[in-house]
C-alpha cells in the first residue's frame, strides 16, 4: 500500500509503504535540462536487483588483478602476509560504513550519484563532486583496461607464439605493438558493453562471481601442489615485530585500502538505484565485500608464495605466472578468467558512474553512452602503463592521495542527508533550476567550501613533511573534516530553500 508523502511536492511523489518513493505519474520532468532519461529517478518496476545481485556485483569487482596484487605492496614495505591481510580487511569494513550511508538514498529515491549529490552541493555544483569522482574512475579504468590487455597479449601468444612480434618487433614506449594492441582490443570490449546497458551489466556480474572464484581456487590448488607447500612467504615474519614498529606503517596502508573503494563509497547510489529494498542492497553488500576482498587478496599470497618455490622468485602478477605455463589451452581458459573478471570490474566500478557523472555536466546533449566513451578516453590519456609500473608507488601515492579528496565529498554527503536532512529529499526538486536545491546560483557554496577545507587538510601533508601524518590519515581527515565544517557552515547560515515551481 502506498500513501501520498506529506510536505513539499506532496502531490508529486509517492512513498510506499518499504520507504521506497517514486514521482506520481502526473508529473512530467522532460522540459528540465537538469532531466534525462539516463539521470531519471528508476521506475519501480526496474527495481529488481537482489541480495544477490549486490553480492555479486562486490564478488565480481573484488575479483580483480589489483586486489591479487593489493597485498604485493604491504608485503614489499615490510608486512607479513597476516598483517597485510589484517590491514586490507580492516580498510574494508571501514570503508564499508560511508558505503552503506551513501547507498541508502539511491534505493529510497531511484536516484543515481551526481543527482544526490545535487541536494547538497546544489543542481548546478554538484558538478565538482561529479568531475572529481569521475577523473579518478578513469585513471582505475584505464588501469583495468591495461590489466585487460596484458591479459589478451597472453592469450593471444598461447595461441599464436608468433603473436608478440607479427607487428614489427621495435617497442614503442617501451612495448611490442601487439601489447598496444591488446589494449585497445580490451578497452573497445568494454565500451561495448557500455553501449549495451545495465542489464547486460548485471548479467555478465551474476555469471562472472561465481566463475573467477572458482578458477582462481583452481590457480591456488596447482600451485600449492607443484610448490609442495605454501611456500616462504607465508612463512616470512615480516620487518615489524611489535606494535610501535607496525602503527606507523599500518596506518597510511589502512587509508590506501580504503581509498581502493572510496570511488564507489560515493557512488554506490548508481546501482542501489536498482534495489528492491533497503535490506537486499545493504546486506548483499555486508556480506560479499570485505569477505571478497580478503579472501580474493589471500589467494594472491598464497599464489606468490608457492610461485618463489615453483619459479625461484615471487610472481605477484597473475598474468605473468599463467604465461609461463606451458600447455596453451590452460594459458587460454586461464586468461579467459581474467579478461571476465577485469571487464566485470571495470564495466561496474569504472564506467558507470564517471559516465553518470559526465551525463550530468549537460543531461540533454551528453548520454550515459557518450559519458562512457568520454570515461574511456581520459583512461587512455591518464597513462596507465605508468600508474602500474610500481606496486608500492601505486598504494601509496595513486591509493593515498585520491581518497582524501573523496573522503571530503563523502563527509559533505553523509553530512547532509543524515544529519541535516534526515534522509528526506524534495525528489522532483532534484530536477529543476528553481527549487529546494537552488541555494545560490544553483550551488551550495557551504559544500564547496566545506570540501576544500577537507582536501586541504588531508592534502597538505604532502607540501609540509612536519604534517605528513595528516596524508597518513588522508580519507579520515578529508571525511571527518569536510562533515564537521559542513554541518557548522550550514548551522551558522541556515541557507533557505527557494520556492518549489514546475518550471
Amino acid at each position: 500500500m502506498a500513501r501520498t508523502h506529506q510536505g513539499s511536492g506532496s502531490s508529486e511523489v509517492i512513498h510506499h509503504a518499504d520507504g521506497r518513493v517514486e514521482l506520481a505519474p502526473s508529473v512530467s520532468l522532460e522540459g528540465s535540462s537538469l532531466y534525462s532519461e539516463d539521470l531519471a529517478p528508476t521506475q519501480m518496476a526496474a527495481r529488481t536487483w537482489t541480495f544477490y545481485t549486490f553480492a555479486a556485483l562486490w564478488i565480481s569487482m573484488a575479483h580483480c588483478i589489483p586486489t591479487y596484487k593489493i597485498a604485493a605492496g604491504l608485503i614489499n614495505v615490510g608486512m607479513n602476509w597476516w598483517q597485510a591481510l589484517l590491514t586490507i580487511l580492516v580498510g574494508n569494513l571501514i570503508v564499508l560504513g560511508p558505503i552503506l550511508l551513501n547507498s541508502h538514498p539511491g534505493t529510497k529515491y531511484g536516484i543515481p550519484f551526481p543527482v544526490f549529490a545535487r541536494a547538497s552541493y546544489g543542481v548546478f555544483g554538484a558538478n565538482v563532486p561529479a568531475v572529481m569522482r569521475a577523473i579518478v574512475a578513469c585513471g582505475w579504468f584505464g588501469i583495468n583496461a591495461w590489466i585487460g590487455g596484458e591479459a589478451l597479449q597472453v592469450f593471444f601468444r598461447a595461441m599464436w607464439a608468433g603473436w608478440p612480434t607479427c607487428l614489427g618487433a621495435a617497442k614503442l614506449g617501451g612495448h611490442y605493438p601487439t601489447e598496444w594492441l591488446s589494449f585497445l582490443l580490451f578497452w573497445g570490449l568494454n565500451i561495448l558493453v557500455v553501449y549495451r546497458g545495465m542489464e547486460l551489466l548485471r548479467k555478465v556480474e551474476n555469471l562472472a562471481a561465481p566463475f573467477v572464484l572458482v578458477m582462481t581456487a583452481a590457480l591456488v590448488w596447482w600451485a600449492v601442489r607443484e610448490a609442495h607447500g605454501l611456500g616462504s612467504i607465508m612463512t616470512s615474519e615480516g620487518k615489524f615485530h611489535n606494535f610501535k614498529e607496525f602503527w606507523p606503517v599500518f596506518v597510511p596502508s589502512v587509508t590506501a585500502m580504503i581509498g581502493f573503494w572510496a570511488t564507489l563509497s560515493l557512488n554506490m547510489p548508481d546501482f542501489t538505484r536498482f534495489g528492491r529494498s533497503q535490506k537486499e542492497q545493504s546486506w548483499g553488500q555486508i556480506v560479499a565485500l570485505p569477505t571478497t576482498m580478503t579472501l580474493f587478496a589471500a589467494m594472491g599470497v598464497v599464489i606468490t608464495s608457492a610461485s618463489a618455490k615453483i619459479y625461484n622468485e615471487p610472481i605477484w602478477d597473475p598474468v605473468q605466472l599463467i604465461g609461463k605455463f606451458e600447455n596453451r589451452w590452460v594459458v587460454a581458459i586461464a586468461m579467459f578468467t581474467v579478461v571476465v573478471a577485469t571487464l566485470s570490474v571495470n564495466i561496474a566500478a569504472n564506467v558507470v558512474s564517471p559516465a553518470n557523472d559526465f551525463a550530468n555536466l549537460a543531461p540533454k546533449k551528453i548520454s550515459f553512452r557518450t559519458g562512457g566513451l568520454i570515461t574511456g578516453i581520459v583512461g587512455i590519456a591518464m597513462m596507465p602503463w605508468k600508474l602500474v609500473a610500481d606496486p608500492s608507488g601505486y598504494i601509496y601515492t595513486w591509493l593515498l592521495g585520491y581518497s582524501g579528496g573523496l573522503g571530503a565529498i563523502g563527509g559533505v554527503l553523509v553530512a547532509d542527508y543524515w544529519l541535516i536532512r534526515k534522509t528526506e529529499l524534495v525528489l522532483p526538486d532534484l530536477y529543476r533550476h528553481r527549487g529546494a536545491y537552488t541555494f545560490k546560483n544553483g550551488t551550495n557554496w557551504n559544500a564547496i567550501i566545506a570540501t576544500i577545507f577537507g582536501c586541504f587538510f588531508a592534502w597538505i601533508g604532502v607540501l609540509l613533511p612536519a604534517l605528513k601524518t595528516f596524508f597518513d590519515y588522508a580519507w579520515f581527515i578529508g571525511l571527518l573534516g569536510a562533515g564537521a565544517m559542513y554541518v557548522i557552515l550550514e548551522t551558522l547560515t541556515a541557507p533557505k530553500a527557494e520556492a518549489s515551481s514546475t518550471s
